[in-house]
């Protein structure tokens, strides 16, 4: 299958829902700094997969892919902080982790593929 758009990517779309579900749950987190810093790195993701894609090569792409996969990281950690201190309780955190670990999988897989892949 051809990818013409960057809307196209499987890790761009989960990263898309990842992003609302954040927005959703820690919305009304009154500690600003840290959820700021949550929802900056969850749009990181989708951002950096876009960026990558319409950079035109898959050397570029891999790049910034692995720079998503890194905000994939940082959310996830983020999560289990979130989830010490009592900002998430456990049932959305578990789900929230859940969805980053698919999105890292794709990301893993997208990379694999673009490896063999002439662009």
């Amino acid at each position: 299958m051809r990818i013409d758009r960057f809307e196209d990517i499987d890790a761009w779309k989960e990263s898309r829902v990842l992003v609302r579900d954040i927005y959703g749950i820690i919305g009304n987190i009154r500690d600003y700094g840290f959820r700021d810093q949550i929802q900056r790195a969850s749009i990181s993701i989708m951002s950096n997969i876009a960026e990558g894609f319409d950079r035109g090569t898959n050397k570029e792409l891999i790049y910034f892919l692995t720079i998503a996969r890194g905000s994939v990281a940082e959310v996830r950690s983020l999560l289990y902080a979130a989830q010490d201190i009592g900002y998430v309780e456990q049932k959305d955190g578990d789900c929230l982790q859940q969805r980053c670990l698919a999105i890292s999988k794709l990301i893993n897989g997208f990379i694999r593929y673009l490896k063999t892949s002439p662009r």
